[in-house]
């Protein structure tokens, strides 16, 4: 080793001193860093996973509010729908009622006005009467008799002559029978057109416009024994 250059003993002693300072260097200074480095890889790593948790956790925190949300505004849309409903339910029943309040008075109005039609008329056809003697007494020159032409006069209106209903040749029955004069008929005249009109029930009805007589309606069968109708075939006939 001398040959070489190569001092034997101090050689021994640096690697000694090698050996020393690595030996020193590793366990006290690398053995603690790496310590050091592992506990702070450690640390970040459960850093790491602690951010992870807590990223899945808002996510889902943030899943479940939206869910509450939506829940919420599906219940409050179905309420605000059930309430839309029941106000419009409860507006269609009151709408409903007013118009059936509303029928109801109209249809007693147009009762109370045909009634007092039929009175005014029942009025006219006394007047009627007194004005028809007293121009034909007028046009004769003297008195005729006044029980006679009151007849004539009430047959002409009623269709009622002799306590019978002045149709021809017919027998009617039904259910039920309806009735038209040009003036409202005496409650006498009603009984005597019952008699002669075999029906379950009678409406009797009130028609200016057929002058005279009747028109009357059983069942899907109409006599016209009317002033109206006369002159209607009359005037067909004059074609």
């Amino acid at each position: 080793m001398e040959a070489l250059g190569v001092n034997l003993p101090f050689l021994l002693v640096q690697i000694v001193n090698l050996i020393i300072v690595y030996t020193v260097i590793t366990k006290w200074i690398v053995g603690p860093i790496m310590g050091l480095l592992e506990k702070r890889r450690e640390t970040i790593s459960k850093g790491l996973e602690d951010a992870r948790v807590a990223a899945e956790a808002r996510a889902n925190a943030e899943k479940e509010a939206a869910k509450i949300i939506a829940d919420a505004q599906a219940e409050a849309s179905k309420v605000v729908r059930e309430a839309t409903e029941r106000a419009e339910s409860a507006g269609k029943d009151v709408r409903a009622a007013a118009e059936a309040e509303a029928a109801k008075a109209r249809e007693a109005a147009m009762a109370e006005a045909e009634l007092e039609r039929n009175r005014i008329l029942g009025d006219l056809r006394g007047q009627v009467a007194a004005l028809a003697i007293a121009a034909a007494n007028k046009l004769v020159g003297e008195a005729l008799d006044e029980k006679k032409q009151r007849a004539l006069i009430d047959e002409f209106f009623s269709g009622v002559k002799s306590g019978k209903v002045v149709v021809v040749g017919e027998s009617l029955s039904g259910d039920a029978a309806e009735v038209t004069s040009a003036l409202p008929l005496t409650s006498e005249e009603q009984d005597v057109v019952k008699k002669n009109i075999s029906a379950k029930e009678y409406a009797f009805k009130v028609d200016p416009s057929i002058m005279g007589g009747l028109v009357i309606k059983v069942g899907d069968k109409v006599l016209d024994a009317s002033v109206a109708g006369k002159l209607e075939g009359l005037r067909s006939t004059l074609k």
